[in-house]
């Protein structure tokens, strides 16, 4: 019987929510999925040059645990890359200390459940729940 599967931590979500290629009206080869927690450990391990080890702790997850979720994150980007394919940025098993929200008219990212209400970027209303504290979500 394998072992159950624990949340990983990340920091905070992406700025966007997935990427098209350029030049395609839409994705007619369809999407790749890329989790949250992938996209945390490209994150630490690329753009802030985080060792292994050091990213395994952020997220509290073992440092081979940390390296088959990096394996994965980067074999998503490549496919969508080699294949043109949309990459769509979501999902996953994770947790996080604070609770997100995304300004629907500017794609803000509002930290806190006090200051969801208006986005005090463009002043609209039209804000949806992004990621809750201790989410774990469905999609696997």
């Amino acid at each position: 019987m394998p072992r159950p599967v624990h949340s990983r931590k990340i920091e905070g979500p992406p700025r966007m929510m997935g990427y098209k290629p350029f030049g395609m009206e839409k994705c007619r080869m369809g999407s790749v999925n890329l989790k949250l927690e992938e996209f945390e450990s490209i994150r630490l391990a690329i753009y802030e040059a985080c060792s292994q080890e050091e990213a395994a702790k952020s997220m509290n997850v073992s440092r081979p645990t940390f390296t088959r979720i990096y394996n994965r994150a980067l074999k998503s980007v490549a496919q969508a890359l080699i294949e043109g394919r949309c990459l769509e940025i979501g999902g996953g098993d994770f947790l996080t200390d604070k609770e997100w929200y995304r300004c629907n008219k500017c794609n803000k990212i509002i930290e806190g459940k006090d200051n969801h209400t208006r986005c005090m970027n463009c002043k609209s209303f039209s804000i949806n729940e992004l990621v809750r504290i201790s989410n774990k979500s469905e999609n696997k």
